[in-house]
């Protein structure tokens, strides 16, 4: 029930947030969850530093959202490429006090690509025409995978897609799972994109739901390196924020760029 609860209150707020915020507002709230994934990121990868000492580490993270307010790829790649030249420059000022500066480096690194760029992308497509209701697209599709995988493979379960990393994963739930995909958004696609393609978002659902899994269990992979269950505790019966925006990191760089190359959207 608490998971329940927890769920729904988040998807009311992002609703409300996605209908009747400004994209300054927008682009403020994704900053903000950004710098909490980063954080909690931070925690898992690189324990043996102290939360001060993560502190400037999160800040450089969010750089590449600083340049997403733009609206535009390039002040993204900006921020990112400023991120990193800030990350090795800070590690070069503390070399001395850190036991393993390499690590910093190249999982600090990594932080900022999977987490500040690719959580970036959310204020890109909000700033592309009709960008609110392909946002809308995106997070249906990622909410009705994650449940009708969920309830399919609790029931019909039997046959393990990637054991190693999640033993709870079958493919019977992943089947279940783009089938609730296609399903939300068939409905999205009805109501507020009604001149799109059905081939077109027929194919948008197939990578989003296979890279939405593959999310899931990339996330899966650094928990398991690192022996932790959760992200972190911020939603009660989910865990962390990371463990709820998995599959959106890499589901919403693949559909931005979707939706570059293959509606001939010119970014400026």
């Amino acid at each position: 029930m608490k998971r329940l609860i927890t769920g729904a209150m988040a998807f009311t707020a992002w609703l409300l947030l996605l209908f009747m915020g400004p994209f300054p507002l927008f682009w403020l709230v994704i900053t903000a969850l950004a710098g909490v994934g980063i954080a909690e990121y931070l925690t898992i990868v690189l324990p043996a530093l102290s939360r001060r000492a993560r502190v400037p580490l999160l800040l450089f993270g969010l750089l590449p959202l600083v340049g997403a307010y733009s609206g535009e790829a390039i002040g993204v790649l900006c921020g990112l490429s400023l991120a990193l030249v800030a990350l090795l420059l800070h590690t070069l000022s503390r070399y001395a006090s850190l036991a393993q500066p390499y690590e910093v480096i190249s999982r600090g690194g990594f932080g900022y690509l999977y987490l500040g760029l690719c959580s970036a992308h959310l204020v890109l497509l909000m700033a592309l025409p009709q960008g609110r209701a392909w946002l809308l697209l995106l997070t249906a599709v990622t909410a009705a995978s994650d449940t009708a995988a969920f309830y399919t493979g609790s029931k019909f379960g039997k046959h393990k897609l990637c054991p190693a990393i999640s033993p709870g994963k079958t493919w019977e739930g992943f089947a279940g799972g783009l089938a609730g995909s296609l399903g939300a958004a068939l409905l999205v696609r009805h109501f507020f994109l009604p001149g799109q393609g059905l081939l077109w978002i027929c194919l948008i659902v197939l990578l989003l739901g296979c890279l939405g899994a593959a999310g899931d269990l990339s996330e899966s992979v650094i928990k398991r390196a690192f022996g932790v269950k959760d992200s972190g505790s911020l939603l009660p019966g989910h865990g962390g924020l990371l463990d709820r925006i998995d599959s959106l990191l890499l589901t919403a760089p693949v559909l931005y760029y979707l939706l570059y190359f293959g509606t001939g959207l010119c970014l400026k």
